[in-house]
């Protein structure tokens, strides 16, 4: 089960109680305090795991707390401190005040490991107390408690592009094509109901990481739909990739429209990433005329069809690519406009090289 949200209450543990204890030893006359001291509570620490990817663990837990320090003993012998207790979360995981939402945590890199809430110190024994005016005390002190936190985690997966589009338009069958990610594949709408990872490697030495989230309709943001829920999973991400279905009822502007207003009412900062536009299902278009389309489409965003090719576009239809000869991007265009189509692997292999380079634009 991939659980990508959850809330709960975690405690670190207390401090144990120091002793109060006198030597009582044959032939050993009035012997003093011996007390020995309290052990420490129990820290509790997150870290990173990248074998884990799903919150699934934490589900149904109300309260999480770490053991308690032992109490002291006597001949002066200090209690057990508690062992810590370490949360394991995948990466891309943050861990928020539940009350003000301020982020505590953000644990991003394998391995990373973070104190979170400190156990409390064990009690001193009554052996600290004695001294020339009194040297039989009998008193202690109780160990510290420990820190009491109520929390929410969630996860934002980390991945260098985000496909965002309506359900059904291709995005799972364009991941599955590119890179080494196996979704489910059906025809049928909301396929897709949790985010899904795919690496695509660009040449022999080269990378990136991509994301597929549940498709987005018109009113997610009130519901509809699945929601917007999911597109905390590509908040991280600094490149969106919008891909519009050409052969939907709906038309092409229309969904770039819708998309983007969606995305801008989650969140203004991931409205204003870099972007590229892919025109999905050319294989399955029953228009009239699929040139004149792209072209009505690139052209209601204000923009010219290209002539430049160094990405190897197929030249059978009409697509757009920023001229970065001055090595200037324009941050508020898309960085491409380019049909594809998964099936018969139309300019597939061709969009992992621009998706790689307009990547390096937020480098």
């Amino acid at each position: 089960m991939f659980v990508d949200s959850v809330k709960f209450t975690v405690s670190s543990g207390k401090g144990g109680q120091g002793c109060a204890s006198f030597r009582r030893e044959k032939f050993v006359v009035k012997g003093g305090p011996d007390g020995g001291d309290g052990g420490k509570g129990g820290d509790v620490y997150f870290q990173v795991d990248n074998n884990t990817d799903t919150l699934s663990w934490f589900k149904g837990k109300s309260i999480l707390k770490a053991d308690n320090g032992r109490p002291g003993e006597g001949r002066n012998r200090t209690g057990k401190s508690a062992e810590p207790m370490v949360l394991t979360v995948p990466p891309g995981t943050q861990v928020i005040d539940s009350n003000s939402g301020e982020v505590l945590l953000d644990m991003i890199e394998e391995g990373q490991k973070e104190l979170f809430l400190e156990g409390g110190k064990g009690g001193l024994g009554n052996t600290h107390f004695k001294n020339s005016r009194n040297q039989r005390p009998t008193y202690f002190q109780p160990g510290l408690p420990g820190q009491t936190q109520e929390i929410k985690l969630e996860l934002k997966l980390i991945a260098d592009v985000g496909l965002v589009g309506y359900p059904n338009v291709g995005k799972s069958t364009l991941i599955s094509t590119t890179s080494n990610a196996s979704p489910e594949i059906a025809n049928y709408e909301f396929t897709t109901i949790t985010p899904k990872l795919g690496v695509v490697e660009v040449g022999e030495y080269n990378s990136f990481v991509m994301a597929d989230i549940p498709g987005i309709i018109d009113g997610a943001s009130i519901g509809k739909g699945l929601g917007l829920e999911f597109l905390r999973h590509i908040e991280r991400t600094k490149t969106l990739l919008f891909m519009i279905d050409i052969a939907n009822y709906r038309t092409t502007i229309d969904q770039y429209r819708v998309l983007k207003e969606e995305v801008k009412k989650f969140s203004e900062e991931l409205s204003g990433r870099n972007f590229a536009i892919a025109l999905t299902k050319v294989d399955a278009y029953y228009g009239e005329d699929l040139e004149a389309d792209i072209k009505s489409f690139i052209k209601e965003l204000d923009l010219e069809v290209s002539s430049s090719n160094e990405y190897g576009f197929d030249k059978s239809l009409p697509y757009y690519v920023q001229d970065l000869t001055f090595n200037k991007f324009d941050e508020n265009k898309p960085f491409f406009i380019l049909p594809i189509s998964s099936v018969t692997h139309l300019n597939t292999n061709s969009i992992k090289f621009a998706l790689y380079d307009l990547i390096g634009q937020n480098r």
